[in-house]
Protein backbone atom coordinates (compact mmCIF):
# COMPACT_ATOMS: atom_id res chain seq x y z
CA UNK A 1 0.00 0.00 0.00
CA UNK A 2 0.94 3.81 -0.43
CA UNK A 3 2.18 5.69 2.33
CA UNK A 4 -1.05 7.59 2.76
CA UNK A 5 -0.35 8.78 6.19
CA UNK A 6 3.15 10.34 4.91
CA UNK A 7 1.84 12.01 2.01
CA UNK A 8 -1.72 13.45 3.46
CA UNK A 9 0.56 15.04 6.40
CA UNK A 10 1.77 16.68 3.07
CA UNK A 11 -1.90 17.61 1.82
CA UNK A 12 -3.69 18.87 5.57
CA UNK A 13 -6.25 20.25 3.37
CA UNK A 14 -7.06 17.00 2.00
CA UNK A 15 -8.24 15.37 5.96
CA UNK A 16 -7.78 12.32 7.52
CA UNK A 17 -7.50 8.63 5.65
CA UNK A 18 -10.36 6.72 5.64
CA UNK A 19 -9.99 3.84 3.11
CA UNK A 20 -7.38 3.82 0.18
CA UNK A 21 -8.57 1.03 -2.16
CA UNK A 22 -6.84 0.07 -5.54
CA UNK A 23 -8.00 0.93 -8.60
CA UNK A 24 -8.03 -1.86 -11.35
CA UNK A 25 -7.64 -0.46 -14.56
CA UNK A 26 -3.84 0.99 -15.83
CA UNK A 27 -0.66 -1.38 -16.74
CA UNK A 28 2.07 1.06 -16.29
CA UNK A 29 1.09 2.71 -12.94
CA UNK A 30 -0.72 2.07 -10.06
CA UNK A 31 -3.78 4.24 -8.85
CA UNK A 32 -6.10 4.24 -5.86
CA UNK A 33 -9.19 5.93 -4.41
CA UNK A 34 -8.35 7.56 -1.78
CA UNK A 35 -11.42 8.25 0.79
CA UNK A 36 -10.66 10.61 3.73
CA UNK A 37 -12.57 12.89 6.13
CA UNK A 38 -12.26 15.63 3.78
CA UNK A 39 -14.13 13.58 0.25
CA UNK A 40 -12.77 11.34 -2.18
CA UNK A 41 -8.91 11.52 -4.26
CA UNK A 42 -6.96 9.64 -7.02
CA UNK A 43 -3.68 8.75 -5.53
CA UNK A 44 -0.93 8.35 -8.33
CA UNK A 45 1.74 6.08 -7.56
CA UNK A 46 4.25 6.96 -10.62
CA UNK A 47 6.44 3.15 -11.52
CA UNK A 48 6.87 3.15 -15.23
CA UNK A 49 10.55 4.28 -15.52
CA UNK A 50 11.01 6.38 -18.90
CA UNK A 51 8.90 9.04 -17.02
CA UNK A 52 8.52 8.47 -12.94
CA UNK A 53 10.78 11.14 -12.10
CA UNK A 54 10.13 13.94 -9.99
CA UNK A 55 11.22 16.45 -12.66
CA UNK A 56 8.82 14.32 -15.97
CA UNK A 57 6.32 14.45 -13.69
CA UNK A 58 6.27 18.07 -12.90
CA UNK A 59 6.22 19.00 -16.28
CA UNK A 60 2.98 17.02 -16.86
CA UNK A 61 1.41 18.40 -14.10
CA UNK A 62 2.39 22.06 -14.98
CA UNK A 63 0.95 21.52 -18.75
CA UNK A 64 -2.66 19.99 -17.32
CA UNK A 65 -2.91 22.67 -15.29
CA UNK A 66 -2.38 24.98 -17.82
CA UNK A 67 -4.65 23.27 -20.19
CA UNK A 68 -7.67 23.01 -17.42
CA UNK A 69 -7.21 27.01 -17.90
CA UNK A 70 -8.03 26.78 -21.43
CA UNK A 71 -10.93 24.79 -20.42
CA UNK A 72 -10.27 20.84 -21.14
CA UNK A 73 -11.52 18.40 -19.14
CA UNK A 74 -8.22 17.32 -17.29
CA UNK A 75 -7.26 16.80 -13.61
CA UNK A 76 -4.74 18.36 -12.41
CA UNK A 77 -3.18 17.25 -9.16
CA UNK A 78 -3.60 19.28 -6.13
CA UNK A 79 -0.17 21.48 -4.63
CA UNK A 80 0.83 20.41 -1.06
CA UNK A 81 1.35 22.87 1.59
CA UNK A 82 4.11 24.30 0.22
CA UNK A 83 3.12 24.28 -3.37
CA UNK A 84 4.57 21.37 -4.94
CA UNK A 85 2.69 18.75 -7.11
CA UNK A 86 4.84 15.49 -6.67
CA UNK A 87 5.86 13.72 -4.04
CA UNK A 88 8.84 11.69 -3.46
CA UNK A 89 8.48 9.20 -0.50
CA UNK A 90 11.16 6.50 -0.57
CA UNK A 91 12.30 6.98 -3.39
CA UNK A 92 9.17 6.77 -5.01
CA UNK A 93 7.06 9.08 -6.52
CA UNK A 94 3.51 10.12 -5.59
CA UNK A 95 0.73 12.39 -6.72
CA UNK A 96 -2.74 13.53 -5.44
CA UNK A 97 -5.61 13.97 -7.78
CA UNK A 98 -9.42 15.18 -7.22
CA UNK A 99 -11.14 12.04 -7.35
CA UNK A 100 -13.67 12.29 -10.93
CA UNK A 101 -16.40 10.67 -10.93
CA UNK A 102 -17.36 8.86 -14.84
CA UNK A 103 -16.95 5.71 -16.77
CA UNK A 104 -14.97 4.58 -19.72
CA UNK A 105 -16.45 4.19 -23.27
CA UNK A 106 -14.97 2.41 -26.27
CA UNK A 107 -16.15 3.27 -29.47
CA UNK A 108 -19.78 1.28 -29.17
CA UNK A 109 -20.91 2.89 -26.82
CA UNK A 110 -20.44 6.14 -28.56
CA UNK A 111 -23.30 7.41 -30.69
CA UNK A 112 -21.66 9.45 -34.66
CA UNK A 113 -22.33 12.71 -32.44
CA UNK A 114 -20.00 11.21 -29.31
CA UNK A 115 -17.65 9.79 -31.96
CA UNK A 116 -16.96 13.57 -33.70
CA UNK A 117 -16.89 14.72 -30.30
CA UNK A 118 -14.75 12.83 -28.97
CA UNK A 119 -12.29 13.84 -32.68
CA UNK A 120 -13.16 17.89 -31.80
CA UNK A 121 -11.88 17.59 -28.05
CA UNK A 122 -8.16 15.27 -29.21
CA UNK A 123 -8.01 18.59 -31.93
CA UNK A 124 -8.74 20.89 -28.90
CA UNK A 125 -6.06 18.67 -27.01
CA UNK A 126 -3.63 19.36 -29.46
CA UNK A 127 -3.79 22.98 -30.72
CA UNK A 128 -4.22 23.94 -26.71
CA UNK A 129 -0.83 22.27 -25.52
CA UNK A 130 0.82 23.76 -28.68
CA UNK A 131 -0.25 27.11 -26.41
CA UNK A 132 0.76 25.86 -23.03
CA UNK A 133 4.22 24.06 -24.21
CA UNK A 134 7.33 25.59 -24.64
CA UNK A 135 7.94 25.34 -28.98
CA UNK A 136 8.70 21.63 -29.72
CA UNK A 137 12.86 21.12 -30.54
CA UNK A 138 14.69 21.43 -33.53
CA UNK A 139 13.01 18.81 -36.03
CA UNK A 140 10.03 18.56 -33.65
CA UNK A 141 11.76 15.35 -32.10
CA UNK A 142 12.41 14.83 -27.89
CA UNK A 143 15.35 13.26 -27.32
CA UNK A 144 15.28 9.88 -26.67
CA UNK A 145 12.43 9.59 -29.64
CA UNK A 146 12.64 7.40 -32.69
CA UNK A 147 10.17 8.36 -35.39
CA UNK A 148 11.62 5.93 -37.92
CA UNK A 149 9.32 3.60 -39.04
CA UNK A 150 9.70 -0.48 -38.48
CA UNK A 151 12.18 -2.04 -40.76
CA UNK A 152 10.61 -5.41 -42.20
CA UNK A 153 14.18 -7.04 -42.01
CA UNK A 154 13.87 -6.61 -38.04
CA UNK A 155 10.35 -7.74 -38.08
CA UNK A 156 10.72 -10.68 -40.06
CA UNK A 157 13.69 -11.82 -36.95
CA UNK A 158 10.92 -10.88 -34.06
CA UNK A 159 8.59 -13.41 -35.89
CA UNK A 160 10.66 -15.77 -36.06
CA UNK A 161 11.92 -15.70 -32.17
CA UNK A 162 8.11 -15.22 -31.06
CA UNK A 163 6.99 -18.22 -32.82
CA UNK A 164 9.96 -20.29 -31.47
CA UNK A 165 9.06 -19.00 -27.74
CA UNK A 166 4.60 -19.60 -29.05
CA UNK A 167 5.84 -23.71 -30.13
CA UNK A 168 8.23 -24.46 -27.00
CA UNK A 169 5.20 -23.07 -24.57
CA UNK A 170 3.45 -25.74 -22.33
CA UNK A 171 0.96 -26.31 -21.91
CA UNK A 172 -0.34 -25.60 -25.44
CA UNK A 173 -3.45 -23.77 -25.55
CA UNK A 174 -6.09 -22.36 -28.32
CA UNK A 175 -3.99 -18.71 -27.45
CA UNK A 176 -1.10 -20.83 -29.04
CA UNK A 177 -2.75 -21.96 -31.81
CA UNK A 178 -4.08 -18.19 -32.64
CA UNK A 179 -0.55 -16.79 -31.80
CA UNK A 180 1.34 -18.91 -34.36
CA UNK A 181 -1.96 -18.17 -36.99
CA UNK A 182 -1.61 -15.24 -37.13
CA UNK A 183 2.62 -14.95 -36.66
CA UNK A 184 2.55 -16.98 -40.05
CA UNK A 185 -0.16 -14.56 -41.36
CA UNK A 186 1.70 -11.35 -40.45
CA UNK A 187 4.95 -12.75 -42.24
CA UNK A 188 3.28 -13.72 -45.28
CA UNK A 189 1.72 -9.87 -45.38
CA UNK A 190 5.13 -8.62 -44.82
CA UNK A 191 7.03 -10.27 -47.94
CA UNK A 192 3.82 -8.97 -49.91
CA UNK A 193 3.65 -5.20 -48.90
CA UNK A 194 7.45 -4.72 -47.36
CA UNK A 195 8.18 -2.64 -50.25
CA UNK A 196 5.60 0.36 -48.56
CA UNK A 197 7.64 1.10 -45.59
CA UNK A 198 6.41 4.59 -45.43
CA UNK A 199 9.11 7.68 -44.61
CA UNK A 200 9.66 9.42 -41.07
CA UNK A 201 7.02 12.26 -40.93
CA UNK A 202 7.91 15.67 -41.51
CA UNK A 203 6.96 17.32 -38.47
CA UNK A 204 5.67 16.32 -34.92
CA UNK A 205 4.16 18.67 -32.08
CA UNK A 206 3.07 18.15 -28.41
CA UNK A 207 0.81 15.49 -27.81
CA UNK A 208 -0.79 13.81 -24.74
CA UNK A 209 0.88 10.23 -25.73
CA UNK A 210 -1.81 7.62 -24.95
CA UNK A 211 -5.11 8.56 -26.00
CA UNK A 212 -7.45 5.55 -25.24
CA UNK A 213 -10.70 4.51 -23.78
CA UNK A 214 -9.25 3.92 -20.14
CA UNK A 215 -7.47 7.54 -20.14
CA UNK A 216 -11.06 9.47 -20.63
CA UNK A 217 -13.30 9.52 -18.25
CA UNK A 218 -17.31 10.38 -19.25
CA UNK A 219 -20.28 11.70 -17.24
CA UNK A 220 -23.21 10.66 -19.16
CA UNK A 221 -22.75 11.76 -23.27
CA UNK A 222 -20.34 14.23 -22.26
CA UNK A 223 -16.29 13.62 -21.42
CA UNK A 224 -15.21 14.71 -17.83
CA UNK A 225 -11.40 14.11 -17.86
CA UNK A 226 -8.69 13.61 -19.86
CA UNK A 227 -6.40 11.81 -17.31
CA UNK A 228 -2.95 10.07 -17.22
CA UNK A 229 -0.80 12.38 -19.15
CA UNK A 230 2.88 10.17 -18.65
CA UNK A 231 3.61 10.06 -22.42
CA UNK A 232 3.18 13.83 -22.96
CA UNK A 233 5.67 14.30 -25.51
CA UNK A 234 6.50 15.69 -28.69
CA UNK A 235 5.25 13.17 -31.58
CA UNK A 236 3.21 13.21 -34.86
CA UNK A 237 0.25 14.54 -34.06
CA UNK A 238 -1.85 13.01 -36.77
CA UNK A 239 -0.40 9.93 -35.55
CA UNK A 240 -1.87 10.24 -32.19
CA UNK A 241 -5.32 10.81 -33.76
CA UNK A 242 -5.10 7.99 -36.02
CA UNK A 243 -3.88 5.42 -33.45
CA UNK A 244 -6.72 6.52 -31.09
CA UNK A 245 -9.57 5.99 -33.73
CA UNK A 246 -7.49 2.57 -33.92
CA UNK A 247 -8.18 1.77 -30.71
CA UNK A 248 -11.77 3.45 -29.97
CA UNK A 249 -13.45 2.20 -32.79
CA UNK A 250 -12.28 -1.53 -32.82
CA UNK A 251 -14.74 -4.10 -33.02
CA UNK A 252 -13.87 -7.38 -31.05
CA UNK A 253 -13.19 -9.10 -34.29
CA UNK A 254 -11.08 -6.68 -35.33
CA UNK A 255 -12.84 -4.66 -37.80
CA UNK A 256 -12.74 -0.69 -37.35
CA UNK A 257 -16.18 1.10 -37.39
CA UNK A 258 -15.23 3.35 -40.12
CA UNK A 259 -18.09 5.23 -40.47
CA UNK A 260 -17.85 6.52 -36.45
CA UNK A 261 -13.82 6.78 -37.89
CA UNK A 262 -15.05 9.15 -40.53
CA UNK A 263 -16.98 11.21 -38.29
CA UNK A 264 -14.20 11.50 -35.58
CA UNK A 265 -11.57 12.21 -38.22
CA UNK A 266 -13.25 15.37 -39.72
CA UNK A 267 -13.89 16.70 -36.17
CA UNK A 268 -10.40 16.10 -35.83
CA UNK A 269 -9.75 17.69 -38.84
CA UNK A 270 -11.82 20.80 -37.99
CA UNK A 271 -10.41 21.31 -34.71
CA UNK A 272 -6.72 20.71 -35.01
CA UNK A 273 -6.42 22.04 -38.42
CA UNK A 274 -5.28 19.14 -40.00
CA UNK A 275 -5.61 18.49 -43.83
CA UNK A 276 -6.59 15.38 -44.92
CA UNK A 277 -2.86 14.82 -46.72
CA UNK A 278 -1.93 14.55 -43.23
CA UNK A 279 -4.01 12.19 -41.88
CA UNK A 280 -4.02 9.75 -44.43
CA UNK A 281 -0.12 9.85 -44.41
CA UNK A 282 -0.70 9.11 -41.02
CA UNK A 283 -3.05 6.42 -41.36
CA UNK A 284 -0.32 4.79 -43.66
CA UNK A 285 2.32 4.83 -41.25
CA UNK A 286 0.21 3.68 -38.17
CA UNK A 287 -1.26 0.87 -40.66
CA UNK A 288 2.43 -0.35 -41.32
CA UNK A 289 3.16 0.65 -37.23
CA UNK A 290 0.15 -1.95 -36.85
CA UNK A 291 1.77 -4.25 -39.52
CA UNK A 292 5.18 -4.90 -37.74
CA UNK A 293 3.94 -4.52 -34.26
CA UNK A 294 3.45 -7.30 -31.59
CA UNK A 295 3.45 -5.80 -28.34
CA UNK A 296 1.09 -8.71 -26.70
CA UNK A 297 2.69 -11.18 -27.45
CA UNK A 298 6.29 -10.10 -26.67
CA UNK A 299 4.75 -9.06 -23.24
CA UNK A 300 3.14 -13.04 -23.23
CA UNK A 301 6.19 -14.68 -24.20
CA UNK A 302 9.26 -12.36 -23.69
CA UNK A 303 8.05 -10.42 -20.56
CA UNK A 304 5.72 -13.39 -18.80
CA UNK A 305 3.11 -10.67 -18.55
CA UNK A 306 -0.66 -12.01 -19.75
CA UNK A 307 -1.89 -8.54 -19.10
CA UNK A 308 -2.56 -7.74 -22.06
CA UNK A 309 -3.37 -11.09 -23.82
CA UNK A 310 -7.46 -10.04 -23.84
CA UNK A 311 -6.48 -7.57 -26.55
CA UNK A 312 -4.82 -9.86 -28.43
CA UNK A 313 -7.66 -11.39 -30.76
CA UNK A 314 -9.02 -7.75 -31.75
CA UNK A 315 -5.41 -6.13 -31.78
CA UNK A 316 -4.17 -9.05 -34.40
CA UNK A 317 -7.08 -8.79 -35.97
CA UNK A 318 -7.22 -5.62 -37.22
CA UNK A 319 -3.62 -5.87 -38.73
CA UNK A 320 -4.81 -8.64 -40.88
CA UNK A 321 -8.60 -6.63 -41.80
CA UNK A 322 -6.98 -2.77 -41.85
CA UNK A 323 -4.40 -4.10 -44.92
CA UNK A 324 -7.02 -5.98 -46.60
CA UNK A 325 -9.05 -2.42 -46.15
CA UNK A 326 -6.29 -0.03 -46.74
CA UNK A 327 -7.88 2.45 -49.26
CA UNK A 328 -11.35 2.37 -47.44
CA UNK A 329 -9.27 3.19 -44.17
CA UNK A 330 -7.48 5.92 -45.44
CA UNK A 331 -10.49 7.17 -47.30
CA UNK A 332 -12.54 7.65 -43.81
CA UNK A 333 -9.44 9.48 -42.28
CA UNK A 334 -8.71 11.76 -45.15
CA UNK A 335 -12.17 12.61 -46.68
Amino acid sequence: MPPVGALLRRHPHAGDPLACVPVTEGLLNRGYRLATTRGSYFLKQHLDAPTADRDTITRQHRATHRLHALGLPVAPPLADSRGRTVAVIGGRCYALHPWVEGRHRDGAQLTPGGSRRLGALLGRVHTGLDRVMEPPPPGGRTDGDRHDSARPEDTFALIEELLRLVRAHRPRGSFELLAEHRLRERRRLLERHGHRRPPAPATAGWVHGDFHPLNLLYRGAEPAAIIDWDRLGVRPRAEEAVRAAAIFFVRPDGVLDLAKTRAYARAYRRASGADGTELAAAAHRVWWERLNDFWTLRWRYQLNDRRADPQFPAVSALAVWWTREYDAVRDAFAS
